[in-house]
């Protein structure tokens, strides 16, 4: 029987495994394993609603231990810390309570074929101060810690209520999580006027985003980028373009000028690479630190291993990088699980073909804005409203359905949205 190895449960990792472990209930020909340092999924599109606290990993995680059961496969908790690849083995990082205790020791796993679905972290390009003072949104519990440090700034401007001085968040990075972030946080701010903070309200909270390019949303067309610009600044967005971030310090960040934005809280959403580790493993990697691949998704230097995701490098025929977007993990975990089995039955592999279906961006109540059709057409249609907003839900439940089937994924949804008219707006916990 072949060890299939998947290390990362997200949005490409997860609706992977779901696959693989339908295929090996009906045939026993492989066995699967997830491995993945946190507990529970969430859509990386997500967690910035985490981070806000328009939504939380009970109602709308998955947790893996749960899902391994009732998916019947092996699931892994634990950080990859070392590979060898002619041992065909990896290593996970003993497994730590937050006292520091050993709760699993470090372990070895063995592997017939290895699937890296890492994922990214944000690039703070080296900026001086960064890791010492902002926030990053690169996974579950980072979102539950900018969350935690949110509702206590919330409840500190509600008990000074006499001082008029406002909440200050800054914002690095105008691409879809910073934009996206800003709208949920100007309307949290209102929200929390109804849970018992009677002093706080958008009113309050000065929000503003900081883009080193010319404008925000750069990887979108810019007639969306217009868009959304306009929709931000008429709620109050301060949108600060062509302004690089030198450094940050406690106060807030330094720009190219020497000039301070002042923030109480700092959230730095500027680039994407893949974990530094992996340029210790032994793989051909680019500038950022992502895995380069052939047309069929397997290492460049090793057959065995195939990359999908954020982490993967692959290069398009006209020479362009596939873009590290939840569609592209949703595609490439297709052809991964053709590739895989097509190995186990003895079947040719298939090339994958990057296909763009659009963009879309979610500015919380405020405004959805996105193209559609992509490379379907000859042109982009530009969408918005209710339509884009339809389309904006469409996705997420497209990998509810990937991850859970179509019976159990509608169910779920159907249950969030019972829970979301019944139950907080705002999380507060």
């Amino acid at each position: 029987m072949r060890r299939i190895v998947v290390v990362g449960g997200g949005a490409g990792g997860l609706e992977l495994v779901a696959k693989l472990s339908k295929f090996a209930r009906k045939r026993e020909l492989i066995e699967v394993v997830l491995v993945d340092k946190q507990r529970t999924h969430v859509w990386k599109p997500l967690l910035h609603e985490v981070a806000a606290g328009v939504i939380d990993k009970n109602s709308d995680g998955v947790d893996y231990r749960i899902h391994a059961s009732s998916h019947h496969y092996e699931f892994q908790q634990g950080e990859m810390i070392d590979l060898d690849l002619k041992a065909k083995q990896l290593t996970l990082a003993q497994l730590l309570d937050e006292e520091g205790e050993q709760i699993l020791p470090q372990r070895v796993l063995t592997y017939d074929d290895l699937v890296m679905a890492l994922g990214s972290v944000s690039n703070d390009f080296n900026t001086p101060g960064v890791r010492e003072h902002s926030y990053f949104l690169d996974s579950l519990s980072q979102a539950e810690q900018f969350h935690r440090a949110l509702i206590n700034q919330f409840l500190r401007i509600n008990y000074v209520s006499e001082n008029q001085t406002p909440l200050k968040v800054s914002i690095v990075g105008g691409g879809a999580t910073g934009t996206e972030l800003a709208a949920q946080l100007h309307h949290v701010a209102n929200l929390a006027n109804s849970y018992g903070m009677t002093a706080l309200s958008a009113k309050r909270l000065q929000l503003t985003i900081i883009e080193a390019g010319p404008r925000i949303l750069p990887a979108l067309p810019e007639r969306i980028a217009a868009s959304a610009k306009h929709a931000l600044q008429k709620i109050g967005v301060q949108v600060l373009e062509n302004t690089r971030v030198i450094r940050a310090e406690k106060s807030g960040f330094v720009t190219q000028d020497d000039s301070l934005i002042e923030a109480d809280l700092m959230v730095w959403a500027a680039g994407i690479k893949a974990p530094d580790i992996v340029k210790t493993w032994g793989f051909d990697t680019n500038r950022l630190q992502q895995i380069m691949v052939n047309q069929q998704l397997q290492s460049s230097v090793d057959h065995h291993v195939y990359v999908l995701g954020d982490c993967c490098a692959c290069a398009q025929p006209d020479g362009s990088w596939v873009p590290p977007r939840a569609q592209s993990a949703h595609q490439m975990a297709a052809v991964v699980y053709h590739n895989l089995l097509a190995t186990v039955t003895g079947k040719p592999l298939k090339s994958y073909v990057y296909n763009d279906y659009g963009s879309l961006v979610h500015l919380s109540k405020y405004s959805t804005v996105g193209s559609l059709m992509g490379n379907l057409s000859n042109s982009s249609m530009f969408v918005e409203g209710h339509l884009a907003r339809f389309v904006y839900n469409s996705l997420y439940s497209m990998h509810q359905f990937a991850v859970h089937g179509y019976i159990k994924g509608a169910v779920g949804m159907l249950s969030r949205q019972v829970s979301k008219f019944v139950g907080s707006k705002l999380k507060l916990h």
